[in-house]
């Protein structure tokens, strides 16, 4: 399919429509730091799909039907893909102990840095495909053999405690012990420190570079299309921080999904490497097959997983219950962080 013929006002205007988006997130839904539950996370997980769907519903009203279906597969492959970056950022939460009311703020910043940052990568990435047609195949390939390694992945959580990266920064930078509110930075004695929620920023980020190195050319094995690649990649990942906290309770349990996403992209990569053969023969793969695929995999690694679940449930007997106190002794952190608020000022 060639690029759509996309104006320079149509960029400007989805990338307004994203920026007020995340300015809605930002100071609206979220104005004072708080703890998201589940229906407030289902809430907000519904408008940023919506708002989704609104801009595909826009692509097919303005270019057809396939540039719509493309999107929609592409927005699809990305929040599936996302999943698996949901579960690293719940180990990262839990190793740095970050207070609840504080997540959103953390997982704000580093959706915006992923959002540049992924922008920039898609972009290059569709200028190096235009030029080099043949990066296609490294891209395949690459895809393939990511796929194989998946099967393999097991349920262990990432070494966060020797990660060299994260030690480093300890050593470079000054790094207060306890959380002082949602700040990344504080001055204190004449000198700035770096709270630990900026190093839980900073492994976010470093966590969505590794992913973005299997998504990016999973979306460019959907469409090469800058418009459709680039606005389906970043829509995805707008609604990430939705997404967590709707799934946060429940993502260790969907236990198959990596089995689900190495057959999509082991698909995908393999569609990558026969389409120029099938071209040859005046034949391609539709984009209806590759979407149903795709739902398919996924669909049926959750049900799965939920199933594996529920009999796990009925295996084990139910414990004694009980009644817990209605005063619950405050974390010790976020005693901490009370006693700290007169002897910094932060930022």
């Amino acid at each position: 399919m060639p690029h759509l013929d996309v104006p320079t006002w149509a960029w400007m205007a989805l990338n307004g429509y994203v920026i007020t988006l995340l300015l809605l997130d930002l100071l609206v839904f979220n104005k004072k730091a708080h703890e998201i539950h589940w229906k407030e996370a289902a809430r907000l997980s519904a408008f940023f799909v919506a708002a989704s769907l609104a801009l595909n519903a826009l692509i097919w009203w303005v270019y057809g039907s396939e540039p719509a279906l493309t999107f929609f597969t592409a927005y699809i492959v990305e929040k599936s893909l996302s999943v698996d970056n949901l579960f690293v950022i719940a180990v990262l939460f839990g190793y740095f102990a970050v207070p609840a009311r504080y997540q959103h703020r953390v997982l704000f910043w580093g959706i915006f840095g992923a959002i540049v940052m992924r922008a920039f990568m898609i972009l290059l990435g569709v200028a190096l495909v235009d030029r080099f047609h043949w990066v296609l195949y490294i891209f395949g390939a690459f895809l393939v053999l990511t796929g194989l390694r998946m099967f393999k992945e097991t349920d262990d959580a990432a070494d966060v405690a020797n990660n060299r990266l994260l030690n480093l920064l300890r050593r470079v930078i000054p790094v207060t012990k306890d959380y002082h509110q949602e700040h990344f930075f504080i001055r204190k004695m004449g000198r700035l420190w770096a709270t630990p929620l900026f190093l839980v920023l900073v492994m976010i980020e470093l966590t969505d570079v590794v992913f973005a190195v299997d998504s990016i050319p999973a979306i460019l094995g959907v469409t090469t299309d800058p418009f459709l690649a680039y606005s389906s990649n970043i829509m995805a990942v707008v609604g990430l921080r939705a997404l967590y906290f709707l799934l946060a309770g429940v993502i260790e349990r969907v236990r198959y999904l990596h089995i689900g996403l190495a057959l999509v992209l082991a698909f995908i990569g393999a569609k990558m490497l026969v389409e120029p053969f099938l071209s040859s023969t005046g034949t391609h793969i539709p984009q209806w097959v590759s979407l149903l695929v795709i739902t398919t995999c996924i669909s049926t690694a959750a049900v799965v997983s939920w199933i594996a679940t529920v009999r796990e449930r009925r295996q084990i007997p139910s414990a004694p219950r009980f009644s817990p106190s209605k005063s619950k002794p405050r974390h010790r952190q976020e005693e901490a962080e009370s006693q700290s608020k007169e002897e910094a000022t932060a930022f």
